[in-house]
């Protein structure tokens, strides 16, 4: 069986009679009418892989899943757009990649083993570990933060502020500088060896420290461990979280306090932790408790709108329209803010906010958009 058979097979697409379903639901397919989930799939099943040097696809799906979650037959479309570039990517097939491909390099780079000063944001205030029970695994925010410092500097202070969130609450997290990045980008743009050498060192990493709970802020890190790791590794004997999750355990306990507010914020439910990971609860109950009025906008939840980039690997003027749509609906709720977990939708949707006014069809898009764990840090109460 070659390889693009057993695909189909595994993620279901088989199943797909053309009904049109995905299409009709596709931001991208919604701007870019040439563009539909289906064709990829009935391509595939007409032999693309005779062509699959050629085909260019596969890198236009911005992998949001709502082709999934809609899909009457429950094909697994963006599984089989992972696969397809995984082999795309052994054939030389490769996306176009934004900043020159700067974050798949710095993933590269760590997958070779170079060494790092991972842990320079820590500060003699915030109390970590070297073994416990909970790992907090930072991801790349303050790489990201570094890197598009233009326009989402403040990603640069997460892994700090979920730590003083924590040590709040009286948790002392394990953090190392062993971590490496989660390979999130790489596996997404079909370098499925290296990203194995990140998964690897990672959870090596993991089980050294001895931990029981893994804490994720980064929504693309979670999914990760979730799917993508489990998938190679099996089932882990350690469990996953995401800090909204573990938050509200805390706040459950009456172990962390928040000022209340009086701002009014949306928030953005960014696809990995939304439809790829069904948590959308969490980060609402959050905002209540901190007092915040949360204002929703018309496309929420498991019917989200994308930031339109996926693994930095097919900005366009498609991506750019659907930034420009969501921008609109998150200012049309009347809010001050939009908060979302996820930092690559903070670079993504601040890329077209902090662009020329001569490149965005609306001059009066202004609104804030921020990270969500800087956000609720600052409504920390201490001493309580």
């Amino acid at each position: 069986m070659s390889e693009i058979k057993k695909l189909i097979d595994d993620t279901g697409a088989f199943d797909c009679v053309e009904c049109g379903k995905c299409t009709s639901v596709c931001p991208v397919a919604k701007v870019d009418t040439n563009f539909a989930p289906r064709l990829i799939v009935v391509k595939a099943l007409e032999g693309v892989d005779t062509n699959l040097a050629q085909e260019k696809e596969m890198w236009s799906c911005i992998t949001c899943e709502i082709c999934n979650k809609m899909c009457p037959y429950k094909v697994d479309f963006t599984g089989f757009i992972q696969g397809l570039r995984s082999q795309a990517h052994d054939v030389g097939n490769l996306p176009v990649l934004s900043q020159a491909g700067a974050v798949q390099t710095m993933q590269r780079i760590m997958a070779r083993g170079s060494k790092q000063n991972r842990l320079s944001w820590l500060t003699p205030d915030l109390r970590v570990k070297e073994k416990g029970d909970v790992f907090f695994f930072t991801g790349c925010a303050v790489q990201l933060g570094t890197i598009y410092y233009d326009r989402a500097v403040e990603l640069r202070h997460t892994p700090a502020s979920i730590v003083k969130i924590l040590n709040s609450a009286g948790v002392e997290p394990v953090v190392s500088n062993d971590e490496v990045c989660c390979g999130h980008d790489l596996i997404w743009t079909g370098d499925e060896d290296l990203f194995t050498k990140l998964m690897d060192r990672n959870v090596e990493t993991i089980k050294r420290s001895g931990a029981k709970t893994v804490v994720f802020s980064c929504p693309e890190c979670m999914r990760t461990f979730e799917v993508d790791y489990q998938d190679f590794l099996g089932d882990f004997d350690f469990e996953l979280k995401h800090i909204s999750e573990y938050i509200m355990e805390l706040v459950d306990e009456g172990k962390i306090h928040f000022k209340k507010g009086d701002s009014k914020v949306t928030y953005h439910d960014s696809c990995r932790l939304g439809r790829h990971l069904g948590i959308y609860d969490p980060p609402r109950e959050l905002l209540n408790e901190i007092g915040l009025e949360l204002v929703e906008m018309p496309n929420s939840r498991e019917k989200s709108a994308c930031c339109g980039v996926n693994a930095f690997a097919n900005c366009s003027e498609t991506s750019r329209k659907l930034q420009h749509d969501r921008i609109v609906e998150a200012i049309g709720t009347g809010a001050q803010a939009m908060l979302t977990f996820c930092p690559k939708c903070v670079v993504h949707f601040n890329c077209l906010l902090n662009s020329p006014k001569s490149m965005i069809e609306n001059e009066k898009l202004k609104i804030v958009v921020r990270e969500f764990g800087n956000a609720i840090a600052e409504r920390l109460q201490e001493g309580v």
